[in-house]
């Protein structure tokens, strides 16, 4: 039960204010001071090189780390308050590690800030080939574009561009999708691959005679052992991206039977969690 003293205007007493209030001020000092080994301990990875001979964004290992508080999470405070909360610790930390910096499609913007930080360096252009562009050259570590969508003009269709290993899918956003949301509103591009969690997402972009039909590409995957969770084709019905469980490596054996189809990995991200509360709090 709330305690009338501290919500009730008419009965507020002196005492149990500060009492609150000091209450407030050691919790707070608390997590500062949490905040701070938690930053010392990342700015010692980074002295020490630790990380040296890998890419210091790891979307897999931040994906388990949100999914795991998430997990774990009650109480009054919404859960995107979580999220928000621990990306901007996970940015900083990134940061800490490496020169990071994002280049992202104008309309972009708050995605890549909510996900890798508000003080994280942004360059946002007019055009996807434009961004990645800019990605190859070494201007960012990282790309934002807009979540591929169905009958796009190959201008705006840059998934048909991707060449992996160069470059690749490798994270979604948001992390937290909102109540209602079903799929991911960009995809994060970058020149490694995606380090694998227990529930993933993977991209096939497949090349398709015009007489084949899309039902066809459905049950020439489920054929091969890779259905669906959706696929995508491009404005000239050329190109098409399927979506499927789990990283799909170049090398896949299941692709062997989808060669007429031109099937080409271009990488996957960790699966996004749902605004609710775990079922066994509901």
């Amino acid at each position: 039960m709330p305690d009338s003293a501290l919500t009730d205007p008419a009965a507020v007493q002196p005492e149990a204010l500060a009492a609150a209030r000091a209450e407030f001020d050691a919790i707070d000092d608390q997590l500062h001071d949490l905040l701070m080994r938690r930053a010392g301990l990342s700015a010692g990875l980074a002295a020490q090189g630790m990380k040296a001979s890998g890419a210091s964004f790891r979307p897999g290992r931040e994906a388990m780390i949100l999914r795991r508080l998430l997990g774990r999470h009650r109480g009054p405070m919404p859960r995107a308050a979580i999220a928000r909360l621990w990306r901007e610790v996970i940015a900083t930390s990134l940061r800490q590690q490496s020169a990071f910096s994002v280049a992202a499609l104008g309309g972009t913007e708050h995605l890549a800030l909510g996900h890798f930080g508000l003080d994280t360096p942004m360059r946002t252009h007019a055009t996807p080939s434009r961004v990645l562009a800019a990605l190859s050259a070494g201007e960012a570590t990282v790309a934002i574009l807009p979540s591929p969508a169905d009958g796009e003009p190959l201008a705006d269709a840059w998934w048909a561009s991707v060449e992996a290993p160069r470059l690749q899918v490798v994270a979604a956003l948001p992390f937290l999708l909102r109540a209602g949301q079903t799929l991911p509103s960009a995809l994060v591009v970058a020149g490694f691959a995606a380090d694998a969690t227990p529930k993933d997402r993977g991209l096939i972009r497949l090349e398709r005679a015009p007489n084949t039909s899309r039902g066809a590409l459905v049950s020439a995957l489920a054929a091969a052992g890779l259905p669906p969770l959706r696929v995508i084709l491009s404005a000239d019905g050329m190109r098409g991206l399927a979506e499927v469980e789990g990283l799909i490596q170049p090398g896949d054996p299941r692709l062997a039977s989808l060669s007429a189809l031109r099937p080409h990995p271009i990488g996957g991200f960790a699966e996004p969690s749902l605004d609710e509360p775990p079922l066994e709090t509901l």
